[in-house]
């Protein structure tokens, strides 16, 4: 059987026999060719414990609208028109509106980008700007020791809005929610402070409850103040299906419900090759992001397995402290041991794929020059067939397991 990833904007191919092939791991029947502006609009006229948001802002009130930035798949251009409609049924001026691109540890964007971000028409009628972690002002502390340092455009509103998409956190336990506000429009040493405790089992994608750094986003959202959000689910093709909007707990809560019906897979046992893709572009612009495919394929591979991830990265690692930790160590177990005694942000994903390395040999089918990837503890293939029948060449008898959208579907054992 012919199987297809999905790769920055091509596709990868891969003959599998048939008698391997455990399962190819998809969105169960997720709706298609669905009118997006109704579901957005449909959103907007029932929100969840809330009032309808030209009830909720008054007409002389300024407000921040904070969504993803480019690395994100969230379709912003495709929900703030409606947004500002109800802000213009609120009477609030375009003057006082000012949408805010979060952009969390991630670098700068240029005007193109916003400005497909926003959508024409949305970009010119308001101010559009990246977030500034050198501009911030500082909310309090929370009960983990988390500083809330939050850009100072968003703050000095007096109402704001978070934008964004909901699937699985590979240690946040889903996206969404105050996730825009923190991380997202926060400093550098907050997300450290706060991603600090990803490396507590109980930090994993699909929990919520009793996730400390689920439970520290949310505390920071709190005291920040979060007036409304809109969350978005999408199917393979990046369309809107579903959207929730309103209270910043209530709203989040029920799209991530919704979000399990479809993405949360159950297999009766784990693989012993696991093929994964982030779904192509913009998901895996680099390492950095497509670092959460893998994350959610090693859910599903057995201990001496292999994990094959295709990914463009085009932009190469993505991050400084990730890239300088990934050519560091040559030993995955000495980068799990480290990131507990010294945790910096940026390095924190390097130690995540460390930990599947730990158990499995890692492939990685890009972009990326081959001797550089060479230097890291992934090994380089430059073709899907290529790393597969490398793959296979040590696993005669191996069981293979797809997943062409491993970074919105979650493995879980029956």
């Amino acid at each position: 059987m012919e199987l297809s990833f999905k790769t920055g904007k091509r596709t990868e191919t891969v003959q599998i026999e048939d008698s391997r092939l455990m399962g190819i791991l998809e969105p169960e029947d997720l709706p298609e060719g669905i009118d997006e502006n109704a579901v957005v609009k449909g959103a907007l006229k029932d929100p969840v414990d809330s009032k309808p948001l030209h009830e909720l802002i008054s007409s002389d009130e300024t407000v921040a609208i904070i969504t993803s930035d480019i690395t994100r798949p969230c379709p912003s251009w495709k929900i703030l028109p409606s947004i500002l409609e109800e802000l213009d049924r609120a009477g609030v001026k375009k003057e006082n509106i000012t949408v805010v691109f979060g952009l969390g540890s991630h670098r700068r964007q240029t005007e193109d980008e916003k400005k497909h971000l926003a959508g024409d028409e949305v970009y010119a009628q308001v101010r559009c700007i990246d977030s500034n972690p050198d501009d911030t002002v500082h909310v309090g502390t929370t009960k983990r020791g988390t500083p809330v340092d939050i850009d100072r455009t968003v703050m000095s509103a007096d109402r704001r809005i978070c934008i964004g998409n909901v699937e699985y956190h590979y240690f946040a336990g889903y996206s969404g929610g105050a996730k825009a506000l923190m991380p997202g429009v926060s400093t550098r040493s907050a997300i450290q402070a706060n991603h600090r405790f990803m490396v507590t089992p109980e930090s994993c994608a699909g929990k919520l409850e009793g996730n400390p750094v689920r439970e520290d986003i949310e505390e920071a959202g709190a005291m920040a103040g979060i007036d409304f959000i809109f969350n978005v689910v999408l199917n393979t093709k990046k369309e809107i299906v579903y959207a929730a909007c309103g209270d910043v707990t209530a709203a989040h809560r029920k799209a991530c419900r919704y979000l399990d019906q479809y993405y949360l897979r159950q297999i009766d046992e784990k693989a012993d090759i696991v093929i994964v893709s982030q779904g192509g572009a913009p998901k895996d612009l680099n390492l950095y992001q497509t670092q959460k495919a893998l994350d959610n394929a090693g859910q599903a591979v057995k201990e001496g397995g292999a994990v094959i991830v295709c990914g463009s990265c085009a932009e190469g690692f993505g991050e400084s402290h990730f890239e300088e930790w990934m050519l560091k160590y040559r030993n995955p177990h000495d980068m799990t041991e480290e990131i507990q005694r010294n945790f910096i942000l940026g390095a924190h994903k390097a130690a995540a794929i460390a930990m599947i390395r730990e158990k499995a040999d890692i492939y990685l089918v890009s972009d990326m020059d081959p001797e550089t990837v060479r230097k890291t503890i992934l090994t380089p293939a430059s073709s899907l067939q290529e790393a597969y029948d490398l793959a296979l060449k040590t696993r005669p008898d191996a069981k293979v397991l797809a997943m062409p959208y491993g970074g919105s579907t979650l493995p879980s054992i029956k």
